[in-house]
């Protein structure tokens, strides 16, 4: 295994230098699931949730979130997307909505962290305006998908 980047010689937490690297086209992909009643979904597909528009409101807060990952998790670099996506997809069984989300970047430093945030707050988005009529609602396999350098 290889030593971890975000500790110095000292033991102490440290943001890593990217400095001297050099700026290429970085895309990562990452997904999650909320899984919840059927009933819940057709709230959902027929936007009756009170709450409003619960997909486009978790595209958005999805977006955002990856747009301020730097500055939620403290050893992250700032970075300025070129480029973020959040997908739904519901399938047959119809108890679940899967997440996609992309973050596009040209850096010196990878964008997995915007990938993941941004699919992970779409999914406590739909439990936030969903969760007074779903009690057992569930964020599941937060994950990374897949990262690209160019």
């Amino acid at each position: 295994m290889s030593p971890l980047t975000h500790i110095d010689a000292h033991g102490e937490a440290s943001m890593v230098d990217v400095t001297e690297k050099p700026v290429i086209f970085r895309e990562a992909v990452a997904s999650g699931e909320i899984r919840l009643q059927r009933e819940t979904l057709a709230l959902i597909e027929t936007q009756t949730i009170a709450k409003g528009n619960v997909l486009a409101a978790a595209r958005l807060a999805g977006i955002l979130a990856a747009k301020k990952t730097g500055d939620l998790i403290p050893l992250c670099h700032p970075l300025p997307l070129t480029h973020c996506e959040v997908n739904f997809d519901i399938p047959k069984s119809r108890d679940r909505i899967i997440i996609t989300a992309s973050a596009k970047i040209a850096a010196q430093t990878g964008v997995e962290m915007e990938a993941l945030t941004a699919a992970t707050i779409a999914a406590l988005t739909i439990y936030d305006m969903c969760k007074a009529v779903d009690k057992k609602m569930r964020i599941t396999d937060v994950r990374l998908v897949s990262k690209i350098k160019k």
